[in-house]
């Protein structure tokens, strides 16, 4: 009997308190190429040298993808996001954007970023466009996400307009949360992306000093951007896509290649430091 007594206690604690708890909040962290500045070449052996495994680079020419695969395995490192071009004041940025969702396919990319500019360009014309861009987005399996620049995705407000107006779940916002506060006051990362989260396909983490149009980004962690509450929300919301990280610096200030690759190393350990990250 007293067996049996411990074979339900047992039981209960197990029903209780499950061994597996729902599955971790783990995204991939990759670094932009851009952000090793002139200092580029020497970001392939130093990602992998700090534990790295992802980077976001730019869309490479069509002939020269199959070297930049190369480059990649080479390294061991992955492409999470790519970054593209595409002048919506054209029509003819439809085929261009097309053209990019091949490259992004054909390199295992599912997400094309890209800085959205309309100039002077009536929005509904751009969001047409992109609805467009998104049903050719879709048969290569890519997402297009735009990024927190004014005039279509400034902050939360703009983004969820935006989104709403394109209306296709192919094309989302990339957030970037060290450019809320350069290009707007009184608010701040954590509360824009609250607004916006639930259209929020691709994340950047940039710090800033959270001085309105101040260019003044430095390693994350240094600056005033709340990461701990960003990770929060993402993990509340269920977010699964990944991170990049962005340094951009000060501006005048210039960088010798190890301050620079020093502030990118600082940044990946602040963020393990504060999550669970691939």
């Amino acid at each position: 009997m007293q067996g049996r007594h411990l074979f339900v206690f047992i039981l209960c604690l197990f029903l209780c308190f499950p061994i597996f708890s729902e599955e971790e909040f783990c995204p991939p962290i990759g670094v932009r190429l851009l952000s090793y500045g002139n200092y580029q070449e020497g970001a392939w052996t130093h990602l992998p040298s700090i534990g790295v495994k992802y980077i976001l680079i730019s869309v490479p020419p069509v002939d020269q993808v199959a070297e930049m695969m190369k480059k990649l395995n080479e390294h061991g490192l992955k492409v999470l996001v790519m970054r593209g071009e595409a002048d919506l004041t054209q029509d003819s940025c439809v085929q261009q954007l097309e053209e990019q969702f091949k490259i992004c396919s054909q390199m295992g990319a599912r997400f094309l970023f890209l800085s959205a500019k309309r100039q002077d360009t009536p929005k509904e014309v751009v969001f047409e466009r992109l609805h467009r861009a998104g049903d050719i987005a879709e048969k290569y399996n890519v997402t297009l996400v735009l990024e927190t620049h004014p005039d279509l995705g400034t902050n939360g407000d703009v983004q969820v307009e935006t989104m709403k107006a394109i209306n296709h779940p192919r094309v989302r916002v990339n957030f970037d949360t060290g450019n809320i506060t350069y290009y707007n006051q009184n608010t701040d990362a954590v509360a824009e992306l609250k607004k916006s989260i639930p259209y929020v396909a691709t994340v950047e983490f940039k710090d800033h000093t959270a001085e309105f149009e101040t260019w003044n980004f430095p390693a994350l962690g240094q600056g005033k951007v709340n990461f701990p509450e960003i990770l929060k929300i993402l993990k509340e919301h269920h977010y699964n896509g990944p991170i990049t990280i962005e340094f951009e610096g000060i501006k005048g200030v210039e960088l010798t290649e190890e301050q620079t690759k020093e502030a990118i190393e600082k940044s990946v350990k602040y963020l393990h430091s504060i999550g669970c990250f691939k």
